[in-house]
């Protein structure tokens, strides 16, 4: 298996159904901290739930579609990020991402995401690279801003959660910007 290292004891690498017990811990610390943020669909409550996150992701990567990597701090998994859609035809994505808050503030997400970006554009050619977040997440905000993109819109309302509607904010990035000299 292939691990990046991220700095000091932090590092990503992929997340596989193999992984699924400890995923489904990792998601048993971080629950309910990242469910305002994330679809429904992802926070399972066991381990056979995260299994199936694990195997559609698996089965989205065999078709050369969507990815899940996990981040490890002291060899514990405390998040990850993803390629929640990718289309290499189209040459367009959207990364996300999840983090339980012992390893927050430590800027894993915004150097996970910058190899996500670098990948996608020099590997791979993609054109454009979307990051989605409720409005009122300021966190997620700030990281599509610290990776150099632009707040394209807000759609309003496009956001259920639990019985209330939020605004989304599209940010985005091309792959001309990514590799600007004014970065």
């Amino acid at each position: 298996m292939f691990s990046v290292s991220l700095g000091g004891a932090a590092r990503l690498g992929p997340l596989e159904v193999w992984q699924a017990e400890e995923f489904a811990g990792h998601l048993d610390r971080a629950r309910e901290h990242i469910r305002p943020w994330v679809g429904p669909g992802f926070v399972t409550r066991d381990t056979d739930g995260a299994r199936a996150t694990l195997e559609r992701y698996a089965a989205r990567q065999a078709a050369d579609g969507a990815r899940l990597y996990g981040l490890w701090s002291e060899e514990a998994l405390v998040g990850g990020v993803m390629f929640t859609q990718f289309d290499a035809a189209f040459g367009n994505c959207e990364i996300g991402c999840w983090l339980e808050p012992s390893a927050e503030g430590r800027g894993l997400i915004t150097r996970a995401c910058g190899l996500l970006l670098d990948w996608a554009f020099t590997v791979r050619g993609l054109h454009r690279a979307e990051w989605h977040c409720r409005a009122d997440n300021d966190r997620s905000a700030a990281v599509a801003e610290r990776l150099g993109m632009t707040l394209e819109g807000v759609r309003r309302e496009a956001w259920p959660y639990e019985g209330v509607r939020y605004d989304k904010q599209v940010w985005a990035i091309l792959a001309a910007d990514r590799r600007s000299p004014a970065r």
